[in-house]
């Protein structure tokens, strides 16, 4: 790692250890404004969970090329040579998955999945203007899937040593996940019943009060993250509630019914929104 003067030439990207050691040095006043770069610390556990989803869900999309498996992402079959572009698109996700793990690789994979997640939420656009349901017509999957993109976006912030490009693409990354929690909002709320239906029966004190009760969370963290007013804590708050998502709906399921495919797709994609919320959280500079 280098610092020098801005009139010397651009500085080279720390190492996680640097970060730390000059985060605890350097003033919050510092006159040279690269500095801010520090601030940006590297993601850790969020990035872990976000690369093993989505391993995970590229991994059974191969398993299982069916419906229930790719949900929306089986328009990419339609196109020519849509097979192969499918199977290339999760196997460059897999192979992003891992990527991220490792710092040394963590831009260039981070880049591949930004790719791909833009792909995955375009595949998903003939559904939003079909309105082929109440969900998919305010574009449920859509945003599901740009979430991922912002989770993507954070990570290639995460690589930065510029510090406008740290700021704008971490601003980028939570304004766009805001959107999203707003689009989570509304279509539970549009399928509150549905909703309630996923809430495990033995938590107090019903169904419908947990569907109620996530629902307004997620409007509340979209107006926390779009205003950046405790930004950073609702994320945090969302993720969490994500992640309970996966872990008392999702693998219960897998559990009981194991061969059910799509319960394996909505369980790898709920702890891929739960990895790129967490992503974003971690950034310190948005």
């Amino acid at each position: 790692m280098c610092l020098v003067s801005p009139h010397i030439g651009p500085i080279e990207p720390p190492t996680h250890q640097d970060r730390s050691l000059l985060f605890s040095a350097v003033p919050l006043d510092a006159p040279n404004q690269d500095i801010r770069y520090l601030f940006c610390m590297k993601t850790t556990y969020g990035r872990m969970v976000f690369g093993a989803a989505a391993i995970l869900y590229g991994v059974i999309a191969l398993m299982w090329h069916d419906a229930d498996t790719w949900q929306n992402l089986q328009h990419i079959w339609s196109l020519p040579f849509g097979t192969i572009a499918g199977g290339f698109l999760m196997t460059a996700q897999m192979a992003g998955g891992v990527g991220v793990q490792f710092p040394r690789t963590e831009r260039l994979a981070s880049v591949v999945l930004c790719v791909v997640y833009l792909c995955f939420s375009l595949a998903c656009i003939p559904d939003v203007i079909a309105a082929s349901n109440i969900y998919e017509r305010y574009g449920g999957s859509f945003f599901l899937f740009l979430s991922l993109l912002w989770g993507a976006i954070a990570l290639y912030a995460d690589t930065q040593a510029n510090a406008a490009r740290v700021v704008l693409f971490g601003r980028l990354a939570r304004l766009g996940l805001g959107v999203c929690a707003i689009s989570f909002m509304v279509g539970q709320a549009l399928l509150l019943r549905e909703t309630a239906h996923l809430v495990p029966k033995w938590i107090p004190p019903n169904q419908t009060f947990w569907a109620i009760l996530t629902t307004v969370a997620f409007g509340l963290a979209a107006l926390a993250t779009l205003s950046n007013r405790q930004a950073r804590l609702a994320m945090r708050l969302m993720t969490l509630m994500l992640a309970l998502f996966g872990l008392m709906v999702w693998i219960p399921r897998l559990i009981g019914h194991p061969t059910a495919h799509f319960s394996w797709s909505e369980c790898a994609l709920t702890f891929l929104v739960t990895g790129a919320a967490w992503v974003v959280a971690e950034l310190k500079c948005f």
